[in-house]
């Protein structure tokens, strides 16, 4: 028997193990079009949260409660009934928080690693997060060399990815994360300075310390105060690409305050929220870029790893304890 977690009840506020169970469950004989594939590694994303939510009007549907969860995975085929998939394949799809998964072969895509590129990277900078930071940069806030680029988050799987995409492309790069050991490896990566949102201070203090001519675009992993502090330090025309508000997503009552929104107007701001399945059909174009600055050594990525499919929920909940650095997995 497979086993898979399930939504049994509704998080208000900071979700815990008591909203989740595992539970067996019955993989029927494959049909046509179909594989079966055992699970290697979990994706564990943010934006699984709001999903927990019954909001009828995400770009996503909501969980359903008492039915399995799903998110990104990595797994090995074992068994197929489609053209083009055989067993010992590598293939990504979207059957996660599950130890093994029957999959529509159009909903999975195989992967060919990259000679010294360990497979995860397919659900790190490989993979959404890196897509997302690539084009919510590249297009989204159409960032250019010499801009000076505010990335909240920076720690984080698209953060991380966002810096090192930034730098590769001769951009000014300020980012923020929470903690010390947190801001030494974002300045590794490259970002030219690193606001502690953990430390004493306030975030639009530093951010105006650490970009005293202003900044021309903002990457959002984290909204709130992080977003006030982007809006009154920007530039003119300044291009904000919106993707994720992680300081919301637990929220009980008040979201981010907006206190300086009107600078919107004053500096003809920009502001854009996209999601990373805009762009799936130019995941080529992603990929090749990409791929050519991890083989020339310009790009890395690093996983926060927990073992075991039973630990899938602490992985996630460790999202909003802040206790990856890269991108979340589990490994199974």
């Amino acid at each position: 028997m497979a086993h898979a977690w399930h939504l049994v009840s509704r998080p208000t506020g900071k979700p815990d193990l008591a909203n989740f169970e595992l539970r067996q469950i019955a993989l029927p004989s494959l049909e046509e079009g179909q594989i079966r594939v055992k699970n290697l590694w979990l994706s564990v994303d943010p934006y699984m949260r709001p999903r927990m939510d019954d909001n009828p009007r995400s770009y996503i549907p909501p969980f359903k409660l008492g039915e399995p969860l799903d998110g990104g995975a990595l797994g090995e085929v074992l068994e197929s009934n489609a053209p083009g998939f055989a067993p010992g394949d590598l293939v990504k799809h979207m059957m996660g928080w599950r130890d093994e998964a029957i999959v529509l072969s159009a909903q999975a895509t195989l992967i060919q690693p990259i000679k010294d590129v360990p497979i995860e990277a397919y659900l790190g900078i490989l993979g959404g997060p890196g897509l997302t930071a690539y084009f919510g940069l590249f297009d989204v806030a159409m960032a250019k060399s010499r801009d000076t680029v505010f990335v909240s988050g920076a720690a984080g799987a698209v953060g991380s990815a966002v810096v090192q995409l930034a730098k590769a492309k001769g951009l000014v790069v300020i980012a923020s994360a929470g903690g010390t050991s947190k801001c030494v490896w974002v300045r590794e990566l490259g970002a030219d300075a690193v606001i502690d949102y953990k430390a004493d201070g306030n975030i639009l203090d530093k951010l105006r310390a650490a970009a005293p001519n202003g900044i021309d675009v903002y990457f959002d992993n984290v909204g709130g105060e992080h977003l006030d502090a982007a809006l009154a330090t920007a530039n003119t025309h300044a291009r904000f690409a919106l993707c994720g508000m992680i300081s919301q997503y637990n929220a009980d009552g008040a979201f981010t305050s907006l206190r300086y929104l009107t600078q919107a107007v004053m500096s003809r701001i920009t502001l854009q929220g996209f999601i990373s399945s805009d762009y799936v059909n130019r995941k080529n174009e992603f990929e090749a870029y990409v791929g050519d600055l991890i083989a020339a050594g310009k790009i890395s990525s690093r996983s926060t790893v927990f073992e075991g499919l039973g630990s899938a929920p602490d992985a996630f909940l460790g999202l909003f304890n802040g206790e990856n650095q890269g991108k979340m997995l589990v490994r199974l």
